[in-house]
């Protein structure tokens, strides 16, 4: 040890720990290197997120599979799956992937484990301002990588353009206050936007429990001539996560319910009904040039952080927020009417840590025309719709 101190500097020796043996030659001191702590902190939080995966699987597998097979022998319609699926620690496993992609990896891991990722998901890295992934000095920083100048136009003739590169869930026009979230699954404007109260200087609407979804839907007060559209858009963990402005809008009110992280993947779309009113998400209610225009960014497994660049204070998947699952209805407002937020068509807006959802609500007139399809792929900037006639 004492030549070690002779060759390295007093830095570097810490990095060494003593480790006492007996041989036959007496008690003699064997100078041994540390693991770093952020080896350690990596493995620990590594190991615990996939022990928690990796249990939640297990119980949502077996324990649903034996409950879909009890349903198919008493011949029973029940959600008994879907409410094991719900109280599976999402939150938590969201939480903990969230620490693990901000971990900083190892010079020597980033290529092969990156790269891993980027086979799995079919990751466009040549678009990237960065194509180097020894130089992302984690899973967060690659997930939000930056595209490079030019490599995504915005399309200036249509009003709507796409928000994020993604797969177009479902769109079309919204009646009496129903949308549907995949073809044949639908859920409420009143439930998933809540309380009209960014129409009126109440701090809640004390008929919001009573109305129903026309009465509701009525109460958004859509000029005469127009009419409500939406559309859903889904992106893949391949995808590229930040997401822009689809039109030139105002924000006027931001509402952000803590609910619950389910995948909001195609397959658990098609499954659970109203699974856009139970996840977590951000709506931000305004206008644009045809009336009103609500702009929402859904959470989902492992998605717990939603960063909205225009609005730093919201926090999203934080521990001391109520559990929705038994306190549903809970919300917290912020009234931006004093000070507008403008926006312009194509600004960024925000980023996912990994693929989510983006669903927009807006009024248009009645020759407003959408240029996607379902099941279509799609690019941040690309045309969506117009109310324009060639």
């Amino acid at each position: 040890f004492y030549n070690i101190l002779l060759k390295e500097n007093f830095s570097q020796c810490c990095r060494y720990q003593i480790t006492v043996r007996r041989t036959a030659k007496g008690i003699v001191l064997f100078p041994e290197k540390k693991r770093p702590e952020k080896t350690k902190t990596y493995v620990k939080i590594l190991g615990g997120t996939l022990w928690l995966s990796g249990t939640a699987f297990v119980c949502f597998h077996f324990i649903g599979r034996r409950n879909s097979e009890q349903r198919t022998k008493d011949g029973h319609t029940t959600n008994n799956r879907i409410e094991m699926y719900r109280i599976m620690p999402l939150k938590a496993i969201s939480r903990a992937w969230g620490k693990f992609n901000q971990l900083e990896l190892p010079v020597v891991l980033r290529r092969p484990l990156l790269g891993l990722y980027v086979w799995m998901f079919d990751c466009k890295v040549d678009e990237a301002m960065e194509t180097e992934l020894q130089n992302y000095k984690n899973l967060g920083e690659f997930f939000r990588r930056v595209l490079k100048p030019d490599i995504r136009l915005i399309s200036q003739k249509e009003e709507l353009t796409n928000p994020a590169d993604g797969k177009i869930l479902h769109f079309g026009e919204v009646t009496d206050g129903i949308l549907e979230q995949v073809k044949g699954i639908n859920y409420s404007v009143k439930h998933f936007l809540g309380p009209q109260t960014w129409n009126s200087n109440s701090k809640k609407s004390k008929r919001f429990a009573k109305q129903t979804d026309e009465e509701y839907f009525r109460g958004l007060k859509v000029k005469p001539g127009n009419k409500l559209y939406h559309c859903v858009v889904y992106l893949a963990p391949g995808d590229y996560h930040r997401f822009h402005s689809a039109a030139k809008w105002t924000i006027n009110y931001r509402r952000h319910f803590p609910g619950e992280l389910l995948s909001v993947s195609p397959g658990i779309a098609r499954w659970i009904h109203g699974l856009f009113v139970l996840n977590e998400r951000v709506a931000y209610m305004g206008n644009w040039e045809h009336g009103f225009f609500s702009y929402t960014a859904v959470g989902a497994t492992n998605v717990g952080s939603i960063k909205i660049y225009c609005d730093q204070e919201v926090m999203t998947n934080v521990k001391h927020h109520p559990d929705t699952r038994y306190t549903p209805g809970v919300y917290f407002d912020k009234d931006f009417r004093e000070n507008p937020i403008h926006v312009e068509k194509g600004e960024m807006f925000g980023e996912f840590n990994l693929g989510s959802t983006v669903v927009l609500i807006f009024e248009a007139p009645e020759n407003f025309k959408f240029n996607v399809n379902n099941d279509q792929k799609v690019r941040m900037g690309e045309p969506m719709g117009t109310c324009k006639t060639s």
